[in-house]
């Protein structure tokens, strides 16, 4: 999406941004007639006011998605993914595999195939939002491409069979023949790549032989992620924590409560219970911040998290952070971040992720749950 001139956000040099971005003059000048662009969208279809979705400034499919991924191996991957970078890690079935945020920062959907299920992988780079959706929708997989427009400064999708748009954050159809339709949500996490490839030593990584030249590794929103910055378009403001500030999203039954990972960061491990459902937030710092310096794995460290149910075997575990390490009371079996008991009586054992669990900034996902509960201070 196009780049706000602030000087205080220094984004980088006119390259990058020309590879991403149109300006939003050239923008306004095209008129933004809608239905001589998108014939093929049911505009008396939808369920938010049009008023509210605007120009990023690229045109449609301007920010092109994979659509015919490859796949190499961890070991090949090291050759140019850094350590500590950040991928989005997605499991079906026996299947793993990671999504380079150094690459879907210029492509923000691919369409995939993983364990024998069509799925989108989706990131926003400016509401910090990777989300997986099973694309099938009555019957028939749907590929996605990117609008070239936003929505409270989230993303805004649509499939090709039809036209219909799609809101990112929620996975659900807002203009079209599938306004009202809700894609189901794939559990993913985001985490060090180091970290996906000692859980996953045979998953396959997104190679960056992805038929575009792009600039994969650099980051065009240099410090965009710093806590006393603005988002870039207008969003509805919640005065109960700074917009950029990361927070970790745990919902079950209806409930919605975030967690801010400046608070979490001191917590590696946080047992607790929403709607019936135990889980626990599990907690690694060291994770490079792809939205911070010009070279993402030059980013300043953050920590990567997620949450899970913390049931197994009929049994409602109780985790604590002892040495440096993730350990469950009743067994002492040790865990990593991404839920994997690694040794002890219960290795090989995984938890299940909370499905609608991830990491986002603040502003976005209040912007569409206003009524989520927020932890200020854990016991």
């Amino acid at each position: 999406m196009p780049m706000n001139l602030r000087a205080s956000h220094k984004f980088i040099d006119g390259l990058l941004a020309a590879v991403l971005f149109a300006s939003i003059a050239t923008a306004d000048a095209r008129g933004d007639d809608l239905r001589s662009e998108w014939p093929k969208t049911d505009f008396s279809k939808r369920t938010v006011d049009l008023s509210e979705i605007e120009s990023g400034g690229p045109p449609k499919d301007g920010i092109p998605a994979i659509d015919r991924p490859r796949f190499e191996s961890a070991y090949m991957a090291q050759l140019w993914l850094k350590p500590k970078e950040p991928v989005v890690a997605l499991r079906i079935g026996q299947e793993a595999r990671a999504y380079p945020l150094q690459i879907l920062m210029f492509h923000e959907i691919v369409n995939d195939t993983v364990g024998g299920v069509p799925v989108a992988v989706t990131f926003c780079p400016l509401c910090n939002a990777s989300m997986v959706f099973d694309r099938r929708v009555e019957g028939r997989a749907l590929d996605f491409g990117t609008t070239g427009r936003l929505r409270y400064s989230d993303l805004v999708i649509y499939d090709r069979q039809t036209e219909s748009w799609w809101q990112q954050f929620v996975g659900k159809g807002i203009v079209g023949r599938y306004a009202g339709t809700t894609l189901k949500r794939i559990p993913s996490s985001i985490v060090a790549f180091e970290d996906f490839a000692a859980s996953y030593p045979k998953g396959r990584v997104l190679s960056r032989e992805t038929g575009f030249f792009r600039p994969y590794g650099r980051n065009p929103y240099v410090g965009y992620d710093r806590i006393d910055q603005s988002p870039l378009f207008p969003v509805k403001q919640d005065p109960r924590l700074p917009p950029m500030e990361r927070v970790l999203s745990v919902s079950a039954g209806g409930i919605h409560r975030i967690y801010p990972l400046s608070l979490l960061e001191g917590h590696p491990v946080v047992n607790s219970e929403i709607a019936g459902v135990p889980y626990v937030v599990l907690i690694k710092p060291g994770m490079a911040s792809p939205l911070d310096s010009a070279a993402i794995h030059e980013g300043r460290p953050i920590p990567a998290a997620a949450a899970f149910d913390r049931r197994v075997a009929g049994r409602v575990l109780e985790f604590s952070y002892e040495g440096g390490r993730i350990v469950d009371q009743p067994t002492g079996s040790m865990w990593d971040v991404l839920g994997e008991a690694t040794s002890g009586p219960l290795q090989g054992r995984r938890l299940a992720p909370i499905t609608a669990s991830g990491v986002h900034f603040a502003f976005a996902w209040l912007a569409f749950n206003p009524d989520s509960e927020v932890v200020h201070a854990l016991p």
